[in-house]
This record gives structure tokens, sequence and C-alpha cells, in this order.
């Protein structure tokens, strides 16, 4: 690598500035966006309470919904308790389908989930509505793709939706303005037989 002189360093930041200040100017749309994180790895649901604490902090409502995660309680679902009023956390599944071993319960359950996420997708009071692990959902057959995107059309022009999990289907992928896919490089559980922890996993 060529080392700069402090002047060049100067002027090549000079020019990554302007770069970054003419394409600032250029977009000063703003749309509510359809998000998707997906991926064998590990930060989908972090990911998007991350964005769930943003919003929070800019004082907006946000809803969360769980498709699989209900059998157990979150450790984030005590942390948001506090931001009663203004968050509504509604964690609905029975737990992971291996555990549960009732594929029409587990259909019903994620039918219901879904029919309470669509209930804060159509309320405009809700600026973010997130859909944990739907996409497992959608991709084991509980739901059905069509009907979720319909559901999404139905969103204010101005709030985000955020649909995680592993296994998102293409034509939800299509649709969204946002896709992330975590790849697993390297993971504990697997490598080393580390079981899960509290504040890492959950």
């Amino acid at each position: 690598m060529t080392s700069l002189t402090p002047e060049q360093h100067k002027q090549k930041m000079q020019r990554r500035k302007e770069i970054q200040e003419q394409r600032l100017a250029e977009r000063s749309q703003e749309k509510g966006l359809i998000i998707v994180h997906t991926g064998n790895g590990k930060g989908k649901t972090t990911a998007a309470l991350g964005m769930v604490m943003r919003s929070l902090g800019h004082g907006y409502k946000v809803a969360i919904v769980q498709f699989i995660k209900g059998a157990w309680e979150p450790a984030e679902k005590a942390v948001f308790s506090r931001w009663e009023g203004q968050l509504e956390f509604y964690a609905m599944g029975e737990g992971f389908t291996w555990e549960t071993q009732d594929r029409d319960r587990d259909i019903q359950k994620a039918q219901e989930a879904w029919q309470k996420g669509l209930e804060f997708i159509r309320n405009p009071e809700y600026k973010l509505v997130l859909l944990d692990e739907i996409n497992v959902a959608l991709k084991l057959g509980y739901l059905d793709v069509k009907e979720v995107l319909s559901g999404l059309e139905q969103k204010p022009e101005d709030s985000h939706v955020i649909l995680t999990g592993r296994g998102a289907p293409s034509e939800l992928i299509e649709k969204a303005d946002l896709v992330t896919e975590m790849t697993l490089i390297k993971h504990p559980f697997k490598e080393q037989g580390v079981k899960a922890q509290p504040g890492i996993e959950f």
C-alpha cells in the first residue's frame, strides 16, 4: 500500500466528502420500507431489534410479533416491557417445530400470529412492525406467501415492516426494498459444542 503525504490524504478525503455530500443531496425521497433479514447466519432478529430500539428512541410506536419463539420468554421481551404504551410485543408461537411436533397446531399458531401482525401493518399509528421468524413459517408452508405479500400491500406508505428468519421465499425477496443475508462462517454451537448462552442467544 502506497503511503500518502498528509496533504495528499487531506485532498483524497476532501474529494470523498464532496462525493458523499452529492449523493446525500440527490437522495431526498422518504418511503416506508419492506425489510428482510434472512440467511443461515446468526443475528437476523438482533439486527431487527436494533431498528426497533432506534424507532422507540424516535418516539415511534412499534409492534413485534414472534412466530416461533413464543414457548420461551426471550430477554428482549423483559427489556421492551419498559416501553409500555409505545411498544406491543406478542410472542405467539409455541416453540421450534421439532419441539411442538404438531403441524396442524403450528399452522394454526402461525395463522393467528399473521392476523395479529396484519392488524399492526394496517394501523397507521405503528411506524415499525417486526414479524420475527415469519420466513420460517413461510418456508414450512404454514403461511401462504401470496397472502403475506397481499398483506404487505396494505401498509401505510410511511411505515416499515421487517420480516426475519432463514429461508425467505424468492417472491418476498423480490418485493422487499432492503434485503440482508446473514452468512454463517463459524458458530460455537456447531464447531465447539458451546451451548446457547444468556445475553448472546437469548
